[in-house]
């Protein structure tokens, strides 16, 4: 038996290298990592002696040979292919060791040029990659480090590679390959040769997915569905939680929960979001989780009666206890308490999620933890678009009306529009002292979303006296705004830029109320 082992990635290859020898199993190596092997006093080949054709043209040719791809893809159990082998002096290769040059990596370092990307398509290792993986019966592939420790306590145990462990490195290895090439192809479909720039949209999309797990049905009953992650999820996202009890995720608690952790990690102080059929219901900042959540339930307490509920601080047992009194779907936090936890024991069906908030200073999109796209499916289509992560500061306001808000306004105003990002349009959002008091998503008219939105803080005996409130596009006239103001609203913030902003302008004024632009909307269908 003989092992071929070419790596970039030198981690752990020693240590196989050593299993493999231990077994009798013959080495071949090229390169670097033939040097590697040798200087840790391992006996190995080199493939140029092994095939007697030297590596050339700066290492681009040296492993497509027919002794190597022979060795690989002959079936032991076919007569015919080992009557070939022996003809023409080649042996079989039964373990193949391959990582790739690195392309992604080195496509993801700033200042990539064409020339480098280039160099680091990697011809050989995915061509032996593809037979050895083909012929997956007689050949166990290696495409990674983390599966070196299984087939070395396989080799140990029972001196070979197990046959459902060979056909799952295979399905791995086909994976890695075509993980590989759609790298490749995104970023030359992207490439502009007479610019010598990168387009965000690549002419051809290649969407590389891994499931997580079946789900029981989809959105209804007689849809089915999974649920998959990107191939490198961001932090802090909804795909790295780790659930600690309850029961399976179903579909749209996926969707919801979503929902819900995308708004609540937006906020740097202690918040908690309630959200019902994708929308939020109840959002509120405070000292704590207990103090966070009393107010977000206060918003629309009927709503959230089987709700998703998040948190971007510690629960406590006092937060656990207050929460249990409902009928919750699922809860996800960071982190839990061991007295919180006990508190959830008694109701099983309750799915508990912790999920690793990302970490603070995070400079691009994806590492503060979101989407860097999102991607809706249409009939036979994508629509693709650059995610919406437009943060506002106050420095982005433009004050309209003659009345100027007051700073505690300002900061309710900005507490709004945050929460209006994640409502569906059209959306009104009033809020006070941090914390929504009446919320209208998804209507056809804005007037309709605001006179919702009151009679939702009617329902759960809220004042709008005080209040601010956000709208997720401009006021198309002011009829929406009377509605508001006449509910209690003394400041507005809109993104302004409709013909008839003027006009809306002098409503506010004529109201004497305060309103802001933002001139940035936020439309969420």
């Amino acid at each position: 038996m003989n092992a071929l082992l070419s790596v970039s990635d030198k981690t752990g290859i020693v240590a196989l290298a050593r299993a493999l020898h231990a077994q009798g199993i013959g080495l071949l190596s090229t390169g670097g990592t033939a040097k590697l092997l040798a200087e840790e006093g391992l006996p190995v080949t080199e493939v140029a002696d092994m095939t007697g054709f030297p590596e050339m043209l700066d290492g681009r040719v040296k492993t497509l040979h027919p002794k190597v791809h022979g060795g690989l893809l002959a079936r032991r159990d076919v007569p015919a292919h080992m009557a070939a082998l022996a003809a023409h002096g080649i042996d079989t290769i039964d373990v193949l060791v391959v990582n790739l040059y690195p392309f992604e990596a080195t496509v993801a370092k700033a200042g990539c040029t064409l020339e480098e990307a280039i160099e680091n398509i990697d011809i050989g290792g995915p061509a032996m990659v593809r037979s050895a993986a083909k012929n997956w019966k007689d050949v166990a592939v290696l495409t990674d480090a983390s599966q070196y420790e299984t087939v070395i306590a396989e080799l140990a145990a029972n001196g070979a590679v197990s046959t459902p462990t060979k056909f799952a490195l295979s399905v791995a290895a086909f994976n890695r390959i075509s993980n590989y090439d759609a790298a490749i192809s995104d970023y030359l479909s992207a490439y502009q040769l007479e610019s010598d720039t990168l387009q965000a949209f690549p002419a051809q999309a290649n969407g590389r997915f891994v499931k997580l797990q079946d789900l029981r049905y989809g959105e209804n009953p007689h849809q089915s569905a999974a649920f998959y992650r990107d191939l490198h999820p961001a932090p802090g996202s909804l795909v790295t939680a780790k659930q600690l009890q309850g029961k399976e995720l179903s579909y749209n608690n996926i969707a919801d929960a979503d929902a819900a952790w995308e708004c609540v990690k937006s906020f740097d102080v202690p918040a908690c979001v309630i959200v019902k059929h994708a929308n939020p219901c109840g959002v509120a900042l405070a000292e704590d989780a207990l103090g966070a959540y009393t107010k977000a339930f206060q918003t629309d307490p009927t709503s959230a009666f089987g709700g998703i509920i998040a948190l971007n601080v510690v629960v406590d047992e006092a937060a656990a206890k207050a929460i249990s009194q409902q009928f919750v779907e699922v809860l996800m936090a960071p982190a839990y308490t061991e007295g919180a936890l006990a508190v959830f024991q008694a109701k099983a069906n309750v799915r508990v999620l912790q999920i690793t908030l990302p970490a603070a200073g995070g400079q691009t999109a994806w590492e503060r933890g979101r989407n860097v796209q999102d991607i809706k499916r249409v009939g036979s289509g994508l629509l693709i678009q650059t995610a919406d992560n437009h943060d506002l500061s106050l420095a982005d306001l433009k004050v309209v009306s003659k009345v100027q808000p007051t700073e505690a306004q300002l900061q309710d105003l900005l507490f709004a529009w945050k929460v209006a990002t994640y409502v569906k349009s059209n959306a009104i959002v009033f809020c006070k002292d941090r914390m929504t008091v009446g919320v209208g998503a998804g209507q056809m008219s804005r007037l309709d979303s605001a006179r919702i939105a009151r009679i939702k803080a009617d329902h759960a005996g809220l004042s709008l006296a005080q209040s601010v409130v956000a709208s997720d596009a401009f006021f198309p006239f002011r009829d929406g705004l009377d509605v508001v103001v006449e509910a209690g609203a003394t400041a507005v913030i809109h993104p302004g830029g409709s013909m008839r902003d003027q006009e809306v302008i002098d409503a506010a004024d004529e109201h004497g109320v305060a309103m802001v632009f933002t001139g940035v909307r936020h439309f969420r269908h």
